[in-house]
């Protein structure tokens, strides 16, 4: 899929997390099957594409420091972090690096705190910054009585970090594009947000009902079977909230019925395995599967809005006629 969508010119980016779940091989741990599986990602994505593909690391992830080592030597185009706060994602470049680096948000104060501490320790300033508000999926950078306050909305969010990043592109005589994530789903959710200042928008729902993505048919299906109701806001094991659609296994979870946990992998620094009621990594790739006696879908607000699969193409051609016929 990150292929698809470089193809036609956007920038198809590979998540990181649970690939050694993806790529096990015999011998070798869950870390060291994520390098392998990350170095396999990007040369099965170079094989059909020459447009620019990134790579997602969370902060969170126990192998955060692999991940980001192996992107960066392996030639990734971008890096994008989120998760908590990439403060010495810089760091990791050597001179002959040509990876960027776009750091995920969830204010304008940490988009400050950002820019602010990578100028000062390595001379660098972000080559982008992705603002991601409460309409997102999956895990959110905000707190449960944040998610549903406007104050906190993308639309509130964007105005301030434009300000903010407009503050040192002046300094600094750089450009450095806001690019606003979290609920954005049609052509005409993307005019509203370059109209806020916005260069750019990240969008991961919208392309899970593509033909190209690697998810279960069941998994794409649970997205156009969901109505707005079904989406919710879960409490994850890692100790954010996050957004997924509801189903069986999390009512059970709901109820206080503990799923039995063994956790070879300790993918998640924040995850107290002690008190979890269930594994998130098993539960995200049992979903995955399309086995959801044991998983969940992560999905942003507007999952319900899918209705049928397509291709990658056909969904840029369609938010393109969206966005030329935007109000």
């Amino acid at each position: 899929m990150a292929a698809a969508v470089a193809n036609q010119g956007g920038i198809g980016v590979i998540a990181s997390a649970g690939l050694g779940m993806l790529y096990r091989q015999a011998g070798a741990d869950f870390l060291e099957n994520s390098i392998t599986g990350l170095k396999e990602e990007l040369r099965k994505a170079r094989e059909k594409t020459r447009g620019v593909i990134g790579i997602n690391v969370m902060v969170a992830m126990s192998n955060f420091a692999d991940m980001v080592k192996t992107a960066i030597t392996e030639k990734a185009d971008i890096i994008f972090s989120g998760g908590g706060l990439p403060l010495n994602l810089p760091s990791f470049l050597s001179k002959e690096s040509t990876t960027k680096l776009v750091p995920i948000v969830s204010s304008a104060r940490a988009a400050k705190l950002i820019v602010e501490k990578w100028k000062h320790d390595f001379d660098y300033l972000p080559d982008a910054i992705v603002v991601e508000g409460p309409k997102a999926g999956g895990h959110l950078g905000f707190k449960a009585n944040q998610v549903t306050d406007d104050t906190y909305s993308l639309e509130h969010l964007i105005p301030e970090v434009v300000a903010v990043v407009r503050n040192f592109e002046n300094i600094y005589n750089v450009r450095i594009p806001v690019i606003a994530a979290g609920g954005v789903y049609t052509g005409q959710n993307i005019s509203d947000f370059i109209d806020l200042g916005a260069s750019g928008v990240q969008m991961g729902t919208r392309f899970v009902t593509t033909t190209e993505c690697d998810a279960s048919d069941a998994f794409k299906q649970s997205y156009i079977n969901a109505n707005s109701e079904d989406i919710k806001l879960i409490q994850s094991p890692v100790g954010m909230p996050g957004r997924a659609i509801s189903n069986g296994f999390l009512d059970k979870v709901k109820l206080g019925q503990k799923i039995p946990i063994r956790c070879p992998f300790k993918c998640i620094k924040t995850c107290d395995i002690s008190s979890s009621p269930y594994c998130i990594i098993s539960a995200l790739y049992s979903a995955f599967k399309g086995k959801f006696n044991n998983g969940y879908a992560f999905a942003g607000t507007n999952a319900y809005l899918a209705n049928k699969i397509i291709s990658v193409k056909e969904t840029f051609d369609t938010i393109l006629e969206e966005y030329n016929n935007r109000k």
